[in-house]
């Protein structure tokens, strides 16, 4: 689990793209000594697992099943990726809760400086943009954001962010132009609450207005 808050920025060293399981190496500028094998950590907000590591950094492996649903794809050597090691039990919360898994790559439609700060519209498949809501909490290649307005059409759902300065020093996302794909998580609270209204639960029935109804609500 994690926070959408990057800990480090680090670039591609080197993939090896043989096999079932690509190799991705890793420069960054963790202290090694606390990072150990098996560790989880997030790359652009997808959870990979450390499975070597020297002194400038580490390696993972990345499944075919990552390749299809992320932005991995169209890595390469030099390539700069957020970086946030799993969030450890009594540790502050400052960001929102990320799983690592990836619900869909989007795309940056247009970015605008307000101010400061920029607003960036990205667009996604209205199947994972159904679970995004004005207000609400997303991450963008890891980065834990809040969403500003939504808009759904054509298939299609929009969504914008505002990147503040600090954001934009500490993150790959002040580097975005549009055309450029990202990875989206969606909070997950939205995917729950839907699989329990489709499956009614431990009722076994959906949880629809009827049953809403029924029981006073």
């Amino acid at each position: 689990m994690f926070t959408g808050l990057i800990e480090d920025v680090g670039s591609v060293q080197a993939i090896e793209k043989t096999g079932q399981d690509w190799l991705l190496r890793v420069r960054c500028s963790f202290d090694m000594a606390t990072i150990k094998l098996g560790d989880s950590i997030a790359i652009n907000g997808a959870c990979l697992t450390v499975i070597s590591k020297d002194v400038q950094g580490f390696a993972v492996q990345i499944s075919q099943e990552s390749v299809a649903k992320t932005t991995f794809a169209k890595l390469a050597a030099g390539a700069i990726l957020n970086m946030e090691r799993a969030l450890m039990i009594g540790g502050r919360l400052d960001g929102h809760m990320v799983q690592g898994h990836v619900d869909a790559v989007g795309q940056v439609e247009r970015i605008t400086p307000r101010g400061r700060s920029i607003e960036i519209w990205f667009r996604l498949a209205a199947e994972a943009g159904r679970y995004i809501i004005a207000k609400g909490s997303i991450a963008v290649d890891g980065v834990s954001l809040t969403v500003n307005d939504v808009v759904d059409g054509g298939g299609i759902t929009r969504f914008s962010v505002n990147i503040i300065p600090h954001t934009q020093k500490k993150t790959t996302l002040a580097g975005l132009a549009p055309g450029h794909e990202v990875n989206i998580e969606t909070d997950l609270l939205g995917r729950y609450v839907e699989r329990l209204m489709q499956s009614g639960g431990r009722h076994g029935r959906p949880m629809d207005e009827a049953y809403l109804r029924k029981r006073g609500f």
